[in-house]
C-alpha cells in the first residue's frame, strides 16, 4: 500500500513464530473511490493461523492479519456515492482483482488469478496488504459490503470469511434446497455457519465430527438434524449413500473416502477446509457413483452482499467470543487446540492499541 497516508496502529507478526506484537504503519492516502474505515471487530480465521506461522509457504513479515473485518465509515471519496460516513460496513479476504479476465468478467472475481488479499497480499503499487488487526482500513468501494443492522457487528464479523465460504458454494451447488440432506464436517467456525444456513434453507443437516463431544452442541444448541462421530465405523456405514451433499470444513488432515461414502450417487462434496497436508482422493472413490469433489474460496462481493442479506434476513450471525487484543496470542493458541465455540472475534475498537509501537 502506499505510504504517507493515514497513520495506523496494529499487531503484527514478524516471524515464523506466529507471535502478534504492536506495530506502527501507514495506509495508503485516500483515493477517489475509496472508503476509509475505523475498525470496530475483526475475526481470527485459521487462514490467519496458517499464514503468521508460514505454513503455507507464502507469509510476507510482517504480517498484520485480519480479513473478517466490520467496522464504520468514517469518510469517502469523491467518487464514492454508495458508503457515506456512519455506515456499518464489512470487508472480507480479498480487496481487490483485475477486472479484465474471465473470473472477474463473470462475476466470480474471488477466483481472478490477480486477486488481491486483504491480508499478507501484494496491492497494485507492489506494497504489501495489511489487515484488520489495525484501527483503520482504507479499501476501494467495490470490494466493501454493507451490513444489516438487524446483525451484531461482532457476530457478523466471521461471515466476511466464514460465513460466505460456506454460503456460496450451497448457492452455487444447489445444496439450499428444502429437503435435502446436507453433511457438514467439522462442527468450527465454517461448519457452525454451513448448519445454521442448512436449518434456515430448510435441509435436513447431518454434523460429522471426530469429537463426540460436540454432540449436544450440535443437536441441541445449533438444531441439527442427526451427528455422526467419524471414527464410528458402524455410525458411518448406516449413513452411507444418505446425504445430498456435504461441506467439508475442516483444517486439519483427514480422510475424504469415508466421507464421500456418505453421499448419493452423483453426490456433490465441497472442500472449503485448507489443511496443509494433501488429501487423498483414490480414483475409485468418485467414479462409483459418480461423485464429485469441489472446491471452494470465499465467494464473490456479490454472494458475500447476498449471504449478509440473507443472515440479516433469518437473524443467522456467527457464535463468537469476543476477545482484546492483548488476548490475541492466547486466542490463537487455543485456536490451535479448536477450543473456541466457534470464532474469535476481537474487540479491536475496545482494545488498546499500543501506540508506541
Amino acid at each position: 500500500m502506499e505510504q504517507g497516508g493515514k497513520p495506523v496502529l496494529g499487531w503484527a507478526a514478524k516471524d515464523t513464530s506466529g507471535h502478534l506484537s504492536p506495530y506502527r504503519f501507514s495506509r495508503r492516502v485516500q483515493r477517489d473511490g475509496d472508503v476509509t474505515i475505523k475498525v470496530l471487530f475483526c475475526g481470527i480465521c485459521h487462514t490467519d493461523l496458517h499464514v503468521i506461522k508460514n505454513e503455507w509457504g507464502n507469509a510476507m513479515y510482517p504480517v498484520v492479519p485480519g480479513h473478517e473485518v466490520v467496522g464504520v465509515v468514517t469518510d469517502v471519496g469523491t467518487g464514492v456515492t454508495k458508503f457515506k460516513a456512519g455506515d456499518t460496513v464489512g470487508v472480507g479476504y480479498f480487496v481487490d482483482s483485475c477486472g479484465a479476465c474471465e473470473s472477474c468478467g463473470t462475476g466470480h472475481e474471488n477466483y481472478c488469478p490477480n486477486l488481491v488479499l486483504a491480508s499478507n497480499g501484494v496491492d497494485s503499487d507492489g506494497a504489501t496488504t495489511k489487515g484488520g488487526f489495525s484501527d483503520v482500513v482504507v479499501v476501494s468501494k467495490d470490494y466493501v459490503v454493507r451490513v444489516p443492522e438487524s446483525l451484531p457487528p461482532d457476530g457478523a464479523a466471521p461471515l466476511l470469511c466464514a460465513g460466505v465460504t460456506v454460503y456460496s458454494p450451497m448457492m452455487q451447488y444447489g445444496l439450499n434446497e428444502p429437503g435435502k440432506h446436507l453433511g457438514v464436517v467439522g462442527l468450527g467456525g465454517l461448519g457452525h455457519m454451513a448448519v445454521k444456513f442448512g436449518k434456515a434453507f430448510g435441509m435436513t443437516v447431518t454434523v460429522i465430527s471426530s469429537s463426540p463431544g460436540k454432540r449436544e452442541e450440535a443437536l441441541g444448541r445449533l438444531g441439527a438434524d442427526s451427528f455422526l462421530v467419524s471414527h464410528d465405523a458402524a455410525q458411518m456405514k448406516a449413513a452411507a449413500g444418505s446425504m445430498d451433499g456435504i461441506i467439508d470444513t475442516v483444517s486439519a488432515g483427514h480422510q475424504i473416502v469415508p466421507l464421500l461414502e456418505l453421499l448419493k450417487p452423483m453426490g456433490q462434496m465441497v472442500v472449503v477446509g485448507a489443511p496443509s497436508k494433501p488429501l487423498e482422493l483414490p480414483a475409485y472413490a468418485i467414479i462409483a457413483g459418480g461423485k464429485r469433489v469441489a472446491g471452494n474460496g470465499v465467494g464473490s462481493i456479490a454472494d458475500c452482499q447476498a449471504m449478509l442479506d440473507f443472515a440479516g434476513e433469518h437473524g443467522i450471525a456467527a457464535d463468537v467470543e469476543v476477545v482484546g487484543m492483548d488476548y490475541v496470542n492466547t486466542a490463537i493458541q487455543r485456536l490451535e487446540r479448536n477450543d473456541v465455540r466457534y470464532r474469535f472475534v476481537v474487540d479491536v475498537a475496545g482494545s488498546q492499541l499500543d501506540a508506541t509501537a
